[in-house]
């Protein structure tokens, strides 16, 4: 067989799901094209961690619900800034007041009292505290906690790390392939990325547990950062 003859074919390989940075190469293209796709990935300890924590009051009237919200709240702030987290580390995320209502058969809604919901997304930048600073946001009157959610704040270098790991593996896959064809690698035309860092968002609010004897503890494990590449090169 004259493996020359496959210059008008292309041979692809492509993980499932990768979105293909650049589809078409304007390069042009004298021996056998050959697209593959790699993936590259590193793991970095977490330096940063947010987490949701949220006030809900209920009283007999909107007014007196919303005062009670903003006690709770406010004393909620303070012991933040007692524990060292910063004003731009502190974000109102929702804020809420809604009636409630007994319903009854034959009969119209009746309202019965207000509930006021505030919540706050925080950000720790000592992860270490993190257990220490819920438990004390729960004995100032936080109800509501979600989260954590751990990240880096700074992700650029692991996937620059990534990056470099991803395209090594892409050109040993390609020498490869040009080997079972036969064939060697003459150049790479084009290389594309797909994929990132994206950290995950904050999790749905969940009703926090009285507060127990031990301290919270937390395992912050580790993140995995990772790129898909996307390489044509030329075979010969």
């Amino acid at each position: 067989m004259n493996y020359r003859l496959l210059s008008a074919a292309v041979l692809a390989v492509a993980l499932p799901g990768a979105a293909l940075a650049d589809e078409v190469s304007t390069v042009p293209i004298a021996g056998t094209r050959l697209d593959v796709s790699a993936d590259g990935q590193v793991t970095r300890a977490p330096d940063i961690v947010t987490v949701s924590a949220g006030v809900v009051t209920q009283a007999s009237s909107a007014a007196a619900t919303m005062a009670e919200n903003a006690k709770r709240m406010a004393m909620t702030v303070a012991a933040l800034k007692r524990a060292g987290v910063a004003d731009k580390d502190i974000r109102t995320a929702a804020l809420s007041l809604q009636p409630q209502y007994r319903y009854a058969d034959n009969q119209p809604p009746a309202i019965t009292g207000y509930q006021a919901s505030n919540q706050l997304t925080v950000t720790f930048r000592d992860i270490g505290k993190t257990g220490a600073i819920l438990d004390a946001l729960v004995a100032a009157g936080v109800n509501q906690i979600g989260g954590p959610d751990f990240a880096l704040e700074h992700p650029d270098a692991a996937l620059d790390e990534a990056r470099v790991a991803a395209v090594q593996k892409a050109r040993a896959k390609a020498e490869v392939y040009a080997k079972a064809a036969g064939l060697s690698i003459k150049r790479i035309v084009a290389i594309g990325e797909s994929g990132g860092y994206s950290p995950q968002p904050p999790r749905p609010m969940m009703m926090a547990m009285a507060r127990a004897k031990e301290a919270t503890d937390l395992q912050p494990g580790e993140e995995k950062i990772g790129v898909t590449v996307n390489v044509t090169f030329e075979l010969q």
